[in-house]
């Protein structure tokens, strides 16, 4: 498992991950038609979050809404093709979310692309989502991984954003277990939804109980970052857009302030 020395040395201390959120791939009801169209989306993010100086990237199937719980076969052709042209041209280290749920998707991904992690929702344990319930299978997935990618690392989210557990949970206990039982080399806390702000004091007990790099997964933004200094890293989306598309000088202040000690 990855340790935080391991961690900072390989993305950078308080390293800021940029999301590059996919258009609507085929398949997906919102669809428009063009796979051009989503990789020239994908490129200009990615773009932007690099001459921003953001310290990695993580893409995902942002549009593919209503999600299943796990994606087929056409979603896991057209990201693989969008990651591959994305990398032709942006060189920060990457990772691969497929939503809902896919981590074996997520790693077939990474083994065809060189993605450097994935990111897994719902690890271990089970959450009920707008998906229903999710179950996670680390079992499968760190088997999965020695097969296929293993220079793949997980980070794997606690009591994930847009769930809830199916009955009261200690986060801390759930956090732990992500780690001790479920392997996860980073351990990502996140807000309630997508932009939500993380509960800093659900980072400072999981913090202060666990040896394991602390990723925050949703709602950091220029204004709150100070309340993330001692986070091992940062995954930034929705703050860093105007409209649709993500601003280089958004992302740049963004940074600034993540990396301000």
């Amino acid at each position: 498992m990855l340790g935080r020395q391991e961690f900072a040395k390989e993305f950078g201390r308080n390293a800021v991950m940029g999301m590059v959120h996919l258009e609507p791939l085929p398949g997906a009801p919102l669809y428009g038609g063009s796979m051009g169209a989503v990789i020239e989306a994908a490129l200009a993010d990615a773009h932007a979050l690099a001459e921003g100086g953001c310290d990695a990237m993580l893409i995902e199937n942002f549009g593919d809404r209503p999600f299943f719980k796990t994606a087929g076969p056409e979603t896991v052709a057209a990201m693989t093709r969008a990651i591959g042209e994305v990398i032709r041209e942006v060189t920060l280290p990457f990772g691969v979310n497929v939503l809902r749920n896919d981590p074996a998707a997520a790693l077939a991904i990474a083994a065809a692309t060189g993605a450097r992690f994935i990111r897994v929702n719902v690890h271990s344990g089970a959450m009920l989502t707008d998906q229903g319930v999710i179950e996670g299978q680390a079992a499968e997935t760190l088997r999965r991984r020695s097969v296929l990618a293993t220079h793949a690392l997980i980070f794997a989210d606690v009591l994930v954003k847009h769930a809830v557990p199916l009955a009261p949970v200690d986060d801390v206990r759930a956090a732990k277990d992500l780690r001790e039982r479920g392997l996860a080399d980073a351990v990502i806390i996140s807000g309630s939804e997508t932009g939500g702000a993380a509960d800093v004091s659900r980072f400072r007990r999981i913090a202060a109980a666990l040896d394991a790099p602390i990723l925050i997964g949703s709602g950091v933004r220029v204004e709150n970052a100070a309340e993330w200094s001692d986070a091992d890293g940062v995954i930034v989306g929705t703050s860093l857009k105007r409209g649709r598309r993500t601003d280089v000088h958004e992302v740049a202040r963004v940074v600034q302030a993540v990396k301000r000690r």
